[in-house]
């Protein structure tokens, strides 16, 4: 919303300067969105990791998430290194079957100008893996 309020402001003044035979305006920087994601957990053996969280990743972190600075340095991280921490587990890879605990999460939003519609669990060892692996988006949980 603030890059099309920017967008619109600027066009005419560009507009009305290429007239006036002022020449073209540099460019502007891009202002990119900040992360915003929403966690819920529940189903938690430990009741302090139940909840839904707000999480924005910007120029400095915020929302009421309890590790919002950590969070955000891991999304940063698994960003740096390609990777997306919201990707199911591919449907042919083999898991262990171990149970993790009834926790659940879904995180919804927008991270790197992509939706994100992710459930994750702790029902197998693949499962496990990717909740760990977003740790401390998601909370640390065991059992």
């Amino acid at each position: 919303m603030l890059r099309r309020l920017v967008l619109t402001t600027l066009a005419p003044l560009a507009a009305t300067a290429g007239a006036a035979g002022l020449g073209p305006i540099p460019s502007l920087p891009l202002l990119s969105p900040p992360d915003t994601l929403t966690v819920t957990v529940s189903k938690s053996s430990h009741p302090n990791a139940n909840g839904t969280y707000r999480l924005e990743c910007g120029s400095e972190a915020s929302g009421n998430h309890p590790a919002a600075d950590r969070a955000c340095e891991r999304l940063a991280r698994l960003a740096e290194e390609g990777k997306d921490p919201f990707a199911a587990v591919d449907k042919d890879r083999f898991c262990t079957q171990q149970y993790g605990g009834s926790a659940v999460a879904h995180i919804t939003g927008d991270w790197r100008g992509q939706a994100v519609d992710a459930r994750f669990s702790r029902a197998n060892g693949c499962e496990i893996e990717r909740w760990e692996n977003l740790e401390p988006v998601l909370p640390h949980v065991r059992g």
